[in-house]
């Protein structure tokens, strides 16, 4: 499957240097097992992929709530079904081995 067709549809907002890098990565991502970092990306990304390409990308401000919107209309969403948005953001290393908020969450709409 070609990443960047899917992607295509995210043109408008970002420019084709940042739609190649981000295609670059998204390979990069699906590939590896395992911890992610940047290194990491820039050994599974290949060409066009290297660690100074990865930095670039990552050191952008990007709208990434629009740009999940327009990928999410583009690609997943069906006017007669019902969807649940759900999200759960890390920056730093998770101490444990799951979210406790969710898991409290869980657990009461479960009762």
């Amino acid at each position: 499957m070609d990443i960047l067709a899917l992607l295509h549809c995210l043109q408008p907002a970002v420019s084709s240097t940042t739609l190649h890098q981000f295609s670059r990565i998204v390979v990069a991502l699906l590939a590896m097992t395992g911890r992610i970092t940047m290194l990491g990306i820039s050994r599974w990304a290949g060409q066009g992929g290297s660690y100074r390409t990865v930095q670039r990308f990552f050191s952008q401000a990007l709208p990434w709530a629009m740009l999940f919107w327009v990928f999410f209309r583009q690609h997943v969403y069906r006017a007669d079904e019902v969807y649940l948005l759900v999200g759960d953001e890390v920056v730093a290393t998770k101490a444990g081995k799951l979210t406790v908020v969710c898991q409290k969450s869980w657990q009461i709409s479960a009762r």
